[in-house]
């Protein structure tokens, strides 16, 4: 006799359909899988053999070979182990399942005791096969909350085997998941860092304003000890509020990396801070399973990169096509994905190897030569797409102890989100959220330069010895600037403020 189950894997942040196909006869008694699994996937007939003993059935004493459809992709996980011991179960007769879940999607992983564990990549395995038209879904009751986002099919969760069994045999039918409803909550507005406790660094602090309100990408150049690490990690506390589409999108990254612990969704936009000696794998993403890497992670929210030349030249080259695409592809043995890497870099680096550059008060002991092979760890292409360079000064000790109440991270707060709702509604038939995000086609269009704005901008270009992409990213600078100043038109002040943040 021959059953065939519906299950799902992951290529990527797209789930695959793959066909849990099990095949009983009267030969040598063995269990058999084939179609290109990992020794997760061949392991699982120990797990299944357990869970069906555990859970009080039995399998007879005959050959069973299962097959998992179809046999060129490769599967991996363990998220197969339902499907399978739904298939045994069906094809040995010891379970006859009702018109109604025919067509059901069965994922989890089992215990020996016949207990259901989380599986990894539920969310975006369900929107996928929603797109294809399934309409059932059997899960680890673990992974409840993720799936409860998802609207337009009937999804169960279950605790163990013997619940899924009942529920498909029309014994004892498992409860429906609630949607629910994406709500941001007042505890996710407290951070543990706080604009109002940077003193000083107005030009600073003014500058990560834009770059939060615009999408850009910054660099922090200065001294240790200047505030730079501070002023990144001010970072979450401005940032806008998240949209659902946008939750919904950095979840399907953290599901697929195992990153959710179980929280339903993620309501914060990410701040990645990798060390700098994480690899380059680990950066982009990769591995066996190809899963996502910090660049991935830090989709929707902030990569920092505390001390970018101290990072290996090979991680820091691998920036180059998220920062221009919004995208990484991964290649490895395994295969190739492409996951989103939309982000805002934000990096801190010092002057020099001493880090007494410039310094009003301490004197470099630096050679020109160490100079320059320190800043050239950063390469001019890369240093390129970074639309803000801030020199960070020396703070005064009078600052420091100034006791005037300064500008809380929810004030600016809710200037950039007035900022992005400009953008939003700017952008709405454009298909990008940002400024930052603007191609030529949108720079042309949403960005019309006077005759004076454009003498500006031909005098920084000639003097400076800017790149045409250097150019399109002043001209996206000084539109945010404009949107902040609520202009409809970039203004001569905003360019002149834009082109000041490249000349570092």
């Amino acid at each position: 006799m021959i059953a065939k189950i519906q299950s799902y894997s992951l290529h990527g942040l797209t789930g695959v359909p793959v066909s849990v196909e099990v095949d009983v006869n009267n030969g040598l008694p063995a269990f058999e899988i084939v179609g290109l699994g990992d020794a997760a996937v061949k392991e699982s007939k120990e797990r299944v053999r357990s869970a069906i003993k555990n859970s009080g059935r039995s399998i007879p004493a005959k050959r069973i070979t299962a097959n998992f459809a179809p046999a060129f992709l490769k599967k991996s996980g363990s998220a197969f182990d339902l499907a399978l011991a739904v298939g045994v179960l069906c094809a040995t007769g010891g379970l006859i399942i009702s018109n109604g879940n025919a067509d059901t999607v069965f994922l989890g992983e089992l215990s020996l005791d016949g207990s259901l564990r989380s599986a990894t990549g539920v969310l975006p395995i369900l929107i996928s096969a929603i797109t294809d038209g399934y309409k059932s879904f059997i899960i680890p009751k673990e992974n409840l909350k993720e799936a409860s986002f998802v609207c337009g099919a009937e999804i169960y969760a279950a605790e163990s085997l013997s619940e899924v069994i009942d529920h498909l045999s029309g014994l004892k039918p498992l409860e429906k998941i609630a949607p629910a409803p994406h709500e941001v909550s007042p505890a996710l507005s407290v951070y543990d860092s706080d604009m109002a406790f940077v003193k000083g660094q107005a030009v600073a602090k003014r500058a990560l304003e834009i770059a939060v309100s615009g999408g850009h990408n910054i660099l922090f150049v200065g001294a240790p000890g200047t505030g730079k690490t501070m002023l990144a990690k001010c970072i979450p506390s401005i940032m806008p509020d998240m949209t659902f589409e946008e939750a919904i999108e950095t979840t399907k990254i953290y599901s697929v990396a195992g990153l959710l612990d179980g929280e339903g969704i993620v309501a914060k936009r990410p701040f990645r801070s990798p060390h700098h000696t994480a690899t380059s794998v680990a950066i982009t993403g990769g591995g066996s399973s190809l899963k996502p890497g910090e660049i991935s992670l830090a989709h929707n929210g902030v990569l920092f990169l505390d001390e970018m030349p101290e990072y290996s030249r090979t991680t820091l080259e691998t920036l180059r096509q998220p920062l221009e695409d919004g995208v990484i592809t991964v290649s490895r043995a395994a295969g190739t994905v492409k996951y989103p890497a939309n982000f805002i870099l934000c990096g801190s680096m010092n002057p020099c190897p001493c880090g007494n550059y410039g310094s009003e008060r301490k004197e470099c002991t630096c050679t020109p030569a160490q100079i320059a092979k320190y800043r050239a760890r950063i390469s001019g292409p890369l240093l390129d797409r970074i639309d803000i360079k801030i020199d960070v000064d020396e703070v005064k000790y009078s600052e420091l102890t100034d006791t005037e109440k300064s500008e809380t991270s929810a004030e600016i707060r809710k200037r950039v989100n007035r900022t992005r709702r400009i953008q939003a509604e700017r952008f709405k038939n454009d298909g990008i959220k940002t400024n930052a995000d603007m191609r030529e086609k949108q720079i042309v269009k949403y960005c019309r330069l006077s005759e004076e704005c454009e003498k500006i901008l031909k005098h920084a270009y000639e003097s400076l010895g800017l790149s045409p992409r250097a150019r399109s990213r002043i001209i996206k600078v000084a539109r945010t600037i404009a949107d902040m100043d609520l202009y409809d038109e970039i203004q001569p002040q905003h360019v002149l403020e834009a082109v000041n943040y490249r000349n570092v």
